[in-house]
């Protein structure tokens, strides 16, 4: 009987919703409390915008309104030059490669972070690579020239204008 007792109890203990108590939690940190947060009529009123401001928000202005590009020109740019292609199927088959080459990469670049130390080495040849390109192309002026030059001679053999 005392078993039985016992068991109603924790039965009806499991079934019985908790109350909510309205407990106040303090939380301890090193940080400051944030100021009480201002209202935007009385910060926009305690503000004055010098004429710099007012040109710079009026060069965005103008600049978002520029961009603005219609969705509708937009396609028919695109049909218009799909149209003037002549080989539709290689340049079908040359986007179906890249993208089912971008997901091989992804699949392999997953199986490369699955090793343990490996993509703390790829990092560190990564940073080392970046340091060496630094060094020999970036950091004298006569290399950023021979850099620039190689950047430019590799621009005319892709549009083959050599």
């Amino acid at each position: 009987m005392v078993t039985a007792a016992a068991s109603s109890m924790a039965a009806t203990a499991i079934l019985v919703p908790r109350v909510h108590t309205a407990v106040r939690i303090t939380h301890c940190s090193a940080l400051p409390s944030l100021p009480p947060r201002v209202s935007s009529s009385s910060f926009s009123s305690s503000v004055k915008l010098s004429p710099e401001s007012r040109r710079f928000s009026q060069l965005l202005t103008k600049a978002s309104e520029e961009t603005a590009v219609d969705a509708g020109e937009f396609f028919t740019d695109l049909k218009e030059k799909w149209d003037k292609v002549e080989s539709k199927s290689t340049v079908i088959l040359y986007g179906g490669g890249a993208i089912v080459a971008v997901w091989l990469s992804s699949i392999f670049v997953g199986a490369i972070n699955s090793v343990p130390l490996l993509p703390k080495i790829m990092e560190l040849v990564g940073l080392g690579y970046t340091g060496w390109f630094v060094y020999r192309y970036l950091l004298f002026k006569s290399s950023r020239k021979e850099l620039a030059t190689d950047i430019e001679s590799l621009k005319k053999k892709i549009a083959e204008t050599e």
